[in-house]
């Protein structure tokens, strides 16, 4: 089966390599000359744990390649999967699908012979029924179907996620485009992954409504943090108490900064967006968002709190900048928003983390200093701010971490230690919700 990814960032690129993995011979067209450059000389323009091993492999047995030409894979193809940028549209929240509907134009020119086009990237509800317009426009002729298949990957374990999936969600309107999709995805069998057949529309809905969703559970968490904090009562253990319940579950019930990433803040954004352009009301979406620029917000307050109400000419060592482990991904982090505040209030910050500070470089202040381990980041701190989870900050030499400071503040926004741990090696600890 001969498949085309058009979009070869973060969903286009690992999408392709699973997809080679099961035995399709993919090739993935960028218009981003460099970036194709990089990939056929095995270079990965993104972190994601073992995709570059995958790539390589796939590569090597010849399932696996890269150009800039879209004309003669797209000829050849089953399947054209659309896995390019929609990001935030200025203005108005809602999804860019320029990019979108420029592929789709222009995949469809080319096409020859039975192909399903199948949008991969997150669009709003009625994309493919326009993805489809504007193919019927550009190539009358041609002999296509237009299929929607959102992509389910958690940043960080991408490639387990694709290849044990909790579902697989098929939007088609013709059996041919099931047939297809579901001989691309049979390998999954073996393991008996839930493959949804639905209409187009609720295909598209599924992704952001999950998303919205999970986003949910976060705000709703964090917004029980601050009661628990007033209280006495103990976040983890109201967590616990509540993920107990197999109606709710304990994924995503984490106290800490807010939620970022590249998926959260803008689905939940371009599901108001959608709500409000169908007449429809959206609140508690709405209030996820508002909580969640709130909790940000808190931290910096918190941060300034734990150092005595002021952070002026305060040495600030932070641990984590990327929105989450095992990425380097910087979109919508809450560093972005608490470490500029910080800094606007004289504070010097010295930060590490282990993958992301090259993509930080580009999106936080020139002020930041970058540490290149955690004892440089540490030395003669008034505070540490541990801000992101990764594996490298959960066991730290805290005697060490002491002897090296010269305050003992530790803001943990992420509950990683236990107070009673941190007074006895002499720290003023600060978490949320506990």
């Amino acid at each position: 089966m001969n498949v085309v990814m058009i979009g070869a960032g973060y969903v286009g690129l690992v999408s392709g390599a699973c997809f080679a993995e099961f035995g399709a011979h993919v090739t993935c067209v960028d218009k981003d000359a460099a970036r194709i450059a990089a990939l056929k000389a095995g270079e990965i323009p993104i972190y994601e744990p073992g995709l570059d091993n995958l790539v390589e492999r796939n590569m090597r047995a010849g399932r696996l390649a890269f150009t800039t030409e879209l004309a003669e894979p797209v000829a050849q193809a089953d399947l054209v999967f659309i896995a390019v940028g929609t990001p935030t549209r200025r203005g108005d929240g809602y999804a860019d699908l320029k990019y979108v509907y420029a592929a789709a134009g222009e995949v469809a020119t080319h096409l020859q012979g039975y192909t399903v086009i199948v949008d991969k990237s997150t669009v709003p509800v009625g994309t493919a029924r326009e993805v489809l317009r504007i193919a019927r426009k550009a190539n009358p002729q041609a002999d296509f179907d237009v299929a929607s298949n959102p992509e389910f990957l958690r940043e960080g374990s991408a490639i387990a996620d694709f290849m044990r999936p909790d579902r697989v969600v098929l939007g088609v309107e013709s059996e041919r485009a099931e047939a297809l999709l579901r001989e691309l995805y049979r390998p999954l069998n073996l393991i008996e992954a839930p493959i949804l057949v639905t209409g187009l529309e609720s295909a598209e809905i599924t992704k952001y409504a999950a998303n919205a969703f999970l986003a949910t559970k976060i705000s709703f968490i964090n917004e029980i943090s601050q009661l628990c904090e007033q209280t006495g009562a103990d976040v983890h253990e109201v967590a616990r108490g509540m993920g107990l319940d197999g109606r709710i579950g304990r994924k995503f019930l984490h106290a800490g900064p807010g939620y970022g990433g590249s998926c959260f803040p803008k689905d939940t954004v371009a599901l108001i967006r959608m709500a409000q352009e169908h007449g429809v009301s959206s609140r508690i979406v709405e209030s996820v968002v508002e909580v969640n620029a709130s909790q940000k917000a808190r931290m910096v307050s918190k941060i300034r709190e734990a150092l005595g109400g002021s952070v002026a000419d305060k040495t600030i060592a932070v641990l984590g900048l990327t929105f989450k482990p095992e990425t380097d991904d910087m979109r919508e982090a809450p560093s972005l928003a608490i470490l500029p505040a910080l800094l606007d209030r004289g504070a010097v910050i010295r930060a590490h983390d282990p993958e992301g500070m090259e993509e930080a470089k580009k999106e936080l202040p020139a002020a930041v200093i970058y540490a290149a381990g955690i004892d440089e980041a540490v030395q003669n701190a008034d505070a540490v701010v541990l801000l992101t989870e990764w594996n490298q900050y959960r066991g730290l030499d805290l005697p060490r971490l002491r002897a090296q400071m010269r305050g003992n503040v530790f803001v943990d926004l992420r509950n990683v230690y236990e107070r009673e741990l941190m007074a006895t090696h002499g720290f003023a600890y600060t978490c949320v919700g506990r």
